[in-house]
């Protein structure tokens, strides 16, 4: 027996809260589950900084990558002896779903954003370089990272094995809705997956459903929509991204201008270069991230130790609706009148901005163009969903943006009450002149 094809004496099983039981069988899954570049999802947080809006959602990207597997394990054993379907890859399958994940950093987009980082680099990076994990899939076959990278990466040749990863209804969406609606308390990111597996059906080139599954979909995009202006897109957890945002950008900034740390941040200093190699990221975790947010509260540079302070001790910026396309005057005004309050408005004056597109159709040519969802016929013909579903064509291409102004009430609230200053900046703010 090869090493493909190597079971476990007994089945392996991990107790989900969303999936009840995620069941192991395969050699090479356990293997994979057990390298160090896996086992540091569990240091990385599903949801980042949702945890100081939703005290429950403290689950990890381990659990949600186990889960991913789980419901590509499911799938496949439906798809088993039908048409379309090649059994060759269904461990590729299972490998792709279960490390999709594996190169998020800690607070994922947030520090990417600042460090000028992407998560996909890294995922092909730990898959193709000098890790735990090439190690166990070259065991595969020569040239099994390089299949599992290109699958992750959507160019592998197979677009049906891609579509399962990744497209408009996939498992990745399918744990996440579930999982982080479990986390968080909400009942928006339920839906009937039970039913949506089991009208999955594989063609040629992406997954379908049956036409009779339609109102099972239906309710997935609708999940997701909700979920992603209730919890995703949260203004509280924005306000966090924001200060945790600013403190990375400052602490960059001390750097390059030759500041003397307290604690020399020695696990930060390649990122601030913009040059870590692989092992300095698989380093630098939430944990550690959190052990310099407390040290850097006793720095003497007033707005880094202000910044982490409110970060650790959930001491977030208020905000207000704001449209900066619109009122580019009232920015500069409040800019200038910061600066003037001896508030930093580098620091404590963000426009943050969100914007979702639930559902798309094909758009051939258009940029990030999406391949749709199409049901599939009694005779045997596809139709993309929204032509069938009046709920989904409501919704269908239509992008809905978001727009916030954070700043920190307190220390306006802190200035003179007879401050010129004050009064104009909070006229701005809330559309009336403080008495």
């Amino acid at each position: 027996m090869t090493y493909r094809d190597e079971k476990l004496e007994e089945e392996k099983v991990f107790k989900d809260p969303v999936h009840r039981y995620i069941h192991v069988r395969d050699r090479v899954i356990w293997d994979l589950i057990g390298t160090r570049e896996f086992q540091r999802l569990r240091r990385v947080k599903q949801l980042g900084t949702t945890y100081l809006t939703f005290h429950g959602a403290e689950h990890s990207r381990f659990s949600h990558s186990l889960g991913v597997y789980e419901i590509i394990r499911r799938i496949l054993e439906n798809f088993h002896d039908r048409d379309n379907w090649n059994e060759e890859e269904r461990l590729l399958c299972l490998c792709a779903a279960l490390l999709h994940d594996l190169g998020h950093g800690p607070f994922s987009h947030s520090f990417e954003k600042v460090f000028k980082l992407d998560h996909e680099d890294y995922t092909q990076a730990i898959l193709l370089g000098d890790t735990e994990v090439n190690r166990v899939l070259s065991q595969v076959e020569p040239g099994f990272p390089k299949k599992v990278a290109d699958v992750i990466n959507k160019t592998y040749s197979d677009k049906l094995v891609i579509s399962l990863i990744s497209s408009q209804i996939d498992a990745d969406r399918m744990d996440y809705l579930q999982r982080d609606a479990y986390f968080t308390g909400v009942s928006y990111g339920h839906f009937d997956m039970e039913r949506i597996l089991r009208v999955m059906r594989p063609m040629e080139d992406q997954v379908v459903i049956k036409e009779s599954g339609m109102h099972a979909v239906e309710d997935y995009i609708m999940s997701r929509y909700q979920m992603y202006w209730q919890i995703y897109f949260h203004p509280v957890t924005r306000s966090a991204e924001v200060i945790l945002s600013k403190i990375l950008h400052r602490a960059k900034e001390l750097y390059e201008d030759g500041y003397k740390f307290e604690l020399k941040p020695l696990h930060f200093l390649s990122f601030f270069e913009e040059a870590p190699s692989l092992e300095e990221y698989l380093g630098l975790d939430e944990n550690v991230v959190m052990y310099y947010f407390q040290m850097w509260m006793r720095e003497k540079d007033p707005v880094l130790s202000d910044l982490c302070e409110r970060f650790v001790n959930r001491r977030l910026f208020k905000y207000i609706e704001f449209n900066p396309n619109l009122q580019m005057k009232e920015w500069r005004e409040l800019y200038d009148l910061f600066e003037e309050a001896d508030i930093n408005p580098r620091y404590y004056l963000e426009v943050d901005s969100s914007s979702d597109l639930p559902y798309d159709f094909y758009r051939p040519g258009e940029e990030g163009e999406r391949l749709p969802i199409h049901l599939l016929q009694p005779n045997g013909a596809l139709k993309e969903l929204s032509r069938l579903s009046e709920i989904v064509e409501s919704i269908s291409g239509k992008k809905r943006t978001d727009h916030k102004l954070y700043f920190p009430a307190d220390e306006l609230e802190r200035m003179p009450e007879d401050s010129e200053t004050k009064r104009r900046i909070l006229g701005i703010l809330y559309g009336k002149e403080e008495q």
